[in-house]
């Protein structure tokens, strides 16, 4: 790399910095604090699956960060929706490997809300970088004796002098037997670049509510709200006929975000609106799976498989912008 002259180390302008938590549920994470030189900067935890927790853009925060904070992965109770005790959701969390979305029994195989790699830390995790971008590199292994043994391998970019990032994840079979596969790219926005002012734009050809509930407001999907004591969540189904979009952008601080996603490998998308009292988020979620439960997919025949020794890619990227 060039050596610029004006600065003594690198990390002036850019970079990478390892660190650990101390105190609470969070006690002992590692974290890699990101940074580039053009206002992005995230954290990413290499105890929850190389997910990305915290994320700001010129100093205004675009994730939610729940009511938990961070929860390292031993306080994970992996049964029924114990999931939610843990969930700090961020920027990024993700869901799968081998079941995302409502608690279910399939095939005899209870499996919890939204699987548990979320909760499963980095067998190696680092990082490198070059001229135009900083690399982060985790291995995922989510694998159980007499059960699946799956392999994900990650790779998050971020531009140094662009305000972008690409989320890169390989998935492995490295089993003897056929596998379920399902994984969703729980995203979730948050204040204030979430707030009753912002603007959702969502380039889908159709839009489906989750259930009877969400299909009172089917006509106001796109209409955000002030946060609303007692706000029962909905859930909206999108389908795309070409490139994946969705695209947040608030006024109030002139900042937004798109999400660019392959329809043909992710061929599902759910939009999470949440607008409760501190449990306030947008989800945007590109996904393989819709989050009814792996029962479900496999009644409809839609629940997608790897072969032993198959591998399959998966990416997304996000732009953030400002007007």
């Amino acid at each position: 790399m060039n050596i610029n002259p004006y600065i003594g180390h690198s990390s002036q302008l850019c970079g990478v910095e390892e660190v650990r938590l101390i105190g609470g549920k969070g006690d002992g994470m590692r974290l890699l604090q990101v940074r580039n030189a053009a206002g992005l900067e995230m954290t990413i935890c290499a105890d929850r699956c190389g997910d990305i927790y915290r994320l700001t853009f010129k100093g205004d925060n675009m994730g939610y960060f729940s009511a938990n904070g961070y929860v390292a992965p031993s306080y994970y109770e992996g049964t029924g929706a114990g999931f939610l005790k843990s969930f700090t959701a961020g920027f990024l969390t993700t869901c799968g490997l081998t079941a995302v979305g409502s608690p279910c029994t399939d095939e005899g195989e209870d499996l919890p809300l939204h699987g548990t790699i979320g909760n499963t830390p980095c067998e190696r995790i680092w990082w490198d970088e070059d001229e135009e971008s900083i690399y982060i590199h985790a291995h995922i292994n989510d694998s159980s004796i007499f059960s699946h043994k799956l392999y994900l391998k990650r790779t998050i970019t971020c531009g140094k002098h662009t305000n972008n990032i690409k989320i890169t994840d390989t998935i492995e079979n490295r089993g003897d037997t056929k596998t379920p596969l399902m994984l969703l790219y729980h995203m979730n926005m948050g204040y204030p670049l979430l707030s009753e002012n912002a603007i959702l734009d969502i380039a889908s050809a159709t839009v489906k509510p989750r259930n009877a509930h969400a299909a009172k407001d089917l006509d106001t999907w796109a209409k955000l709200l002030p946060p609303t004591p007692g706000f029962e969540e909905q859930c909206y189904f999108h389908s795309f006929t070409g490139e994946g979009k969705a695209s947040i952008y608030n006024p109030d601080i002139n900042k937004g975000l798109t999400i660019h996603f392959d329809t043909d490998t992710l061929d599902y998308f759910t939009q999470w609106k949440m607008m409760g009292y501190r449990d306030y988020v947008l989800g945007l979620e590109p996904g393989n799976c819709h989050p009814d439960g792996r029962d479900v997919m496999r009644k409809e025949g839609k629940l997608k498989f790897l072969q032993p020794g198959e591998s399959v890619t998966y990416e997304v990227a996000v732009n953030f912008y400002e007007k």
